[in-house]
């Protein structure tokens, strides 16, 4: 879609985008599992027909260059994922636009409803009719992924509907050319309908470094102060990779771990996306070997063959290691950069597989701090933390996707303030953690 956005803006006079009209049974459907008990909800996700892709085995990866476009590695880039916070990506883009066409500016008021304020964590804990600033909630995305922050931001800039500015953002990924990706709310939050690939994610990452270099340093920030607490970032590359820009991290259970990332060296920038990772661990690990075999690609133009089987220990074979002769395109039209795929072949994604999510029953608030391929790994973590604390159980759950059993290392039997002080406390340590809700575990994401 070639719409300028900012005839849909709310703080402009322009009118309603419409929804697609074959989508709204679909919504009506996944409204109603999103309201059943969790263990339905993630059923319904995992063996309905449609879903071609999310939970798809392997992880799917990019890497292009920021400057030119042109793809470095990629394997299975076009599968459909859930893009957990990713998401907010997109909410600052259009925040960004806003302030860069004087619509908003850093001072202006956000109004924290009742829906920002009792959204699922990781949130700064703001209260219904508090005020914050546009600035403080961009820094609070960009750094510890607060939903609340992101909810209240786009109701704003949806003129107080979240349903709207969804629909908002939907319009701009068509406009950027994000084909494949579909949003339904600020935050990330799950939903069934809103989903993204690795190369939609790129392309919005461009358009973030690119058309808005003035509001970049907001994902560099590694800590900024709030109302007499400090609030680190969650992006760890920041701190381990030299040269690291940042962007932003994200997770739920379904949609794994997801990471975009960009940096720069010597004048070449680079920016990586990948989704449906493992572990934090493996998801850096990753990231830091696919950069640095980016920085590394011959400069004539030739594109670089990805042949990294030996980092996707537990991909599909199908998906492993695809050779693009492809690249970015990019067709200014109407203040947007609309980027095409131009691929030479068709590409095949890998076989879709099902898999079936078992939630053990954990009592009271729960602590998450990490995943885990080994349960004696889990249990470990688990029992550190507890020792570290003085309280809690040292629990650990496990998800069998794809037919392979994974360990949550779990704090269990808190309440929710003794769950979100551990998570402030390891966080400050940089030690990811996340805040599980009772009986609402697939629905914790940060």
């Amino acid at each position: 879609m070639r719409t300028a956005l900012s005839k849909y803006s709310p703080l402009s006079n322009g009118g309603k985008a419409r929804k697609p009209a074959g989508l709204r049974a679909w919504i009506t459907g996944a409204v109603l599992s999103i309201c059943m008990l969790p263990q339905i909800a993630a059923a319904r996700i995992e063996t309905d027909p449609a879903a071609t892709g999310p939970l798809a085995p392997g992880v799917s990866y990019i890497v292009i260059n920021g400057h030119s476009g042109k793809i470095l590695s990629e394997n299975a880039a076009d599968i459909k994922r859930y893009p957990a916070s990713l998401t907010k990506l997109m909410t600052l883009d259009l925040a960004f636009q806003a302030l860069a066409d004087h619509r908003l500016s850093l001072s202006s008021p956000v109004l924290i409803t009742a829906d920002a304020a009792y959204v699922q964590p990781v949130k700064l804990g703001l209260r219904p009719g508090e005020i914050i600033t546009v600035n403080q909630a961009i820094l609070a995305m960009a750094t510890m992924s607060a939903n609340d922050a992101a909810t209240a931001l786009g109701q704003t800039l949806g003129g107080g509907s979240e349903e709207r500015f969804a629909e908002m953002m939907t319009l701009r990924a068509r406009a950027l050319g994000m084909n494949n990706t579909q949003f339904r709310n600020p935050s990330g939050l799950p939903d069934p309908a809103q989903f993204t690939t690795a190369h939609d994610m790129a392309i919005l990452a461009s358009d973030l470094l690119r058309d808005f270099p003035q509001y970049s340093h907001y994902f560099a920030t590694e800590s900024f102060d709030f109302n007499g607490r400090t609030i680190y970032s969650n992006d760890a590359m920041l701190k381990i990779y030299p040269g690291a820009l940042g962007m932003k991290t994200g997770f739920t259970d379904l949609a794994r771990f997801n990471l975009v990332t960009a940096a720069e060296r010597n004048g070449t920038l680079l920016i990586g996306v990948e989704l449906h990772e493992h572990s934090w661990r493996t998801a850096y690990q990753q990231m830091t070997a696919l950069m640095d075999q980016g920085f590394g690609a011959p400069s004539d133009g030739m594109p670089l063959v990805a042949s990294m089987p030996h980092l996707i220990q537990d991909a599909d074979a199908a998906t492993i290691s695809r050779a693009p002769s492809e690249k970015l395109a990019m067709d200014r039209h109407r203040g947007a950069t609309k980027w095409a795929l131009r691929r030479s072949s068709p590409a095949h994604a890998a076989p879709l597989r099902t898999a079936q999510v078992t939630q053990d029953m954990v009592p009271g608030w729960i602590a998450q701090v990490g995943t885990y391929e080994s349960p004696i790994a889990a249990k470990r973590e688990a029992a550190a933390v507890r020792n570290m604390r003085g309280l809690g159980i040292a629990r650990v759950g496990s998800i069998d996707l794809h037919g392979k059993r994974l360990w949550r290392a779990q704090l269990a039997g808190l309440d929710a303030r003794s769950a979100r002080s551990t998570c402030s406390i390891l966080s400050h340590r940089h030690v990811s953690c996340f805040v599980i809700a009772p009986a609402a575990d697939h629905l914790a994401m940060r």
